[in-house]
């Protein structure tokens, strides 16, 4: 190896002058006329160690995202609360809720459109001032929301306490887990770490359910929710300590690109760039769809049960609790193997099914105690997979720089397709005294969401040519060079 020229460059890694845009010919030349030392070593291994840190903090965001949306997840119980307020309304007397039946469901389809909305500011907050702060707000605001109903049975005080404090306070508290979590994994486990950590809301029911039943019997609604408030500030301020975004330049796995042939390059967009895509509006349209009819089946889930099931309908919430879970997790692996777009496509079209095969099982046509739980089940199970999804496809499509915001935006679909289709589904109900038309409504959309599912599948000819994929080749030839 020539070393005349190379006295100069001593204490300088040999990297800060090789360009990567340089021909592999002409790196190779560099090297042999400035020479190396073991300063590279060095810089690599430093970099290494800290890289082993970092995982170990990721992983520790990634348990504390889990345990916040264990604790928020309480929207998806709102069944057994409906059917306290419906008791209430019925045996009527004083302090009694004097609701129409049709309005039942709007605090939580407010709530839901609420949430939505608020991940859109939540997103901007957690990009400028960090998941912490985040978090706490949305606690606050979830307890304050809770408290506030829990001294009253008036329809607009439960739209504003429940349906819009809570609603936002949900949507911070879910804005700070999921993203500071993505952003210190590589791009090959984005799906499972979008799967765990969502997978702590849809699980939230497990335990929630039989809580929230007991203090029902126990308390009465008002002094359960005020419970629930005190709880909810409590849990998410403590696990919100743990959360933090990665530091300024962290690069998550620089090695991945040599391990993995499936690596996905995105490119870091702003907001206003996302929403000049085609592939915005089409991936919004698949959300809207998949979460309405998902989110109308969970905020009914305990009337659908009842009728096979008695009195012990509550666990239907627990159970298909686990179903929402799972098809977060599954979903997030699933994806990672075989890609976003065919994950997204197969839901769908099973989700359509499941809605056509629950028609004749409501409408009596069959007849059998397990079907509904069952099916309500699996409709959740395909429900809780959009939550990994989607939050996957915006970290591989627009970065993760702006991951909060562009998510956030994204996420209002989630919202108004549970504004829309649950208030849908709750009038359709009461008009005809069931949910015949809602399961066949919604089976029709979710053939129309899977076509367009579709057109999300990248043509071979547009998949990027990633240049991680020959360093490893390329590292032996300079390695060789240096020894030479």
């Amino acid at each position: 190896m020539i070393a005349s020229n190379s006295g100069h460059r001593r204490n300088k890694p040999v990297i800060g002058s090789i360009k990567v845009r340089w021909p592999l010919s002409y790196r190779v030349q560099q090297l042999n006329q400035y020479g190396m030392d073991n300063s590279y070593m060095i810089t690599k291994e430093a970099d290494m160690g800290k890289q082993g840190v970092s995982s170990k903090r990721g992983w520790t965001v990634v348990m504390a995202g889990t345990g916040i949306n264990l604790a928020l997840g309480i929207l998806y119980t709102w069944s057994i609360f409906k059917g306290a307020i419906a008791d209430s309304i019925a045996g009527g007397g004083t302090g009694a809720f004097t609701w129409d039946k049709a309005s039942i469901n709007d605090p939580y389809a407010t709530a839901c459109l609420m949430f939505a909305l608020a991940m859109i500011v939540a997103g901007k907050v957690q990009d400028k001032f960090g998941p912490r702060i985040t978090c706490m707000i949305g606690g606050l605001m979830v307890g304050a929301g809770f408290i506030w109903i829990s001294q009253t049975t008036n329809y607009w005080s439960w739209i504003a306490g429940f349906g819009v404090m809570a609603g936002m306070g949900i949507g911070f508290g879910y804005s700070s887990a999921t993203p500071p979590a993505l952003k210190w994994f590589p791009p090959a486990k984005t799906g499972l770490i979008a799967g765990i950590v969502v997978a702590g809301f849809g699980l939230a029911s497990v335990y929630i359910a039989p809580l929230a039943q007991y203090l029902l019997g126990a308390y009465g609604l008002q002094q359960s929710m005020m419970y629930f408030g005190i709880g909810f500030v409590a849990i998410t301020c403590f696990f919100g300590m743990f959360l933090a975004n990665p530091p300024a330049g962290y690069v998550a796995d620089p090695d991945a690109a040599k391990s993995t042939a499936k690596a996905v390059v995105s490119e870091d967009k702003s907001p206003s760039e996302i929403l000049k895509t085609a592939k915005f509006f089409t991936l919004w349209t698949c959300f809207f769809i998949g979460a309405g009819a998902g989110l109308m089946v969970i905020g009914s889930a305990k009337g659908l049960a009842k009728a096979s099931m008695g009195e012990m309908a509550f666990l239907v919430v627990a159970i298909m609790s686990v179903g929402n879970a799972a098809g977060r997790i599954v979903a997030g692996v699933v994806s990672d193997k075989i890609g976003r777009a065919n994950t997204l496509v197969i839901m769908l079209v099973f989700q359509a099914t499941l809605m056509f095969l629950a028609i004749p099982v409501i409408d009596g046509t069959y007849s059998n105690p397990l079907a509904m739980p069952l099916l309500v089940t699996f409709m959740v199970f395909n429900y809780g997979t959009n939550l990994s999804l989607f939050p996957s496809f915006a970290k591989d499509l627009w970065g993760a720089k702006h991951f909060g915001m562009n998510y956030g935006i994204l996420f209002s679909a989630w919202g108004v397709g549970a504004f829309a289709l649950v208030r849908v589904s709750e009038m359709l109900r009461v008009k005809t005294g069931g949910f015949t038309m809602s399961f066949a409504a919604a089976g029709a959309l979710l053939v129309v969401g899977a076509m367009l599912a579709g057109t999300l599948k990248t043509r071979k000819s547009e998949v990027p040519v990633l240049e991680g994929a020959f360093e490893e080749e390329e590292d032996l030839v300079l390695s060789k060079a240096t020894n030479e």
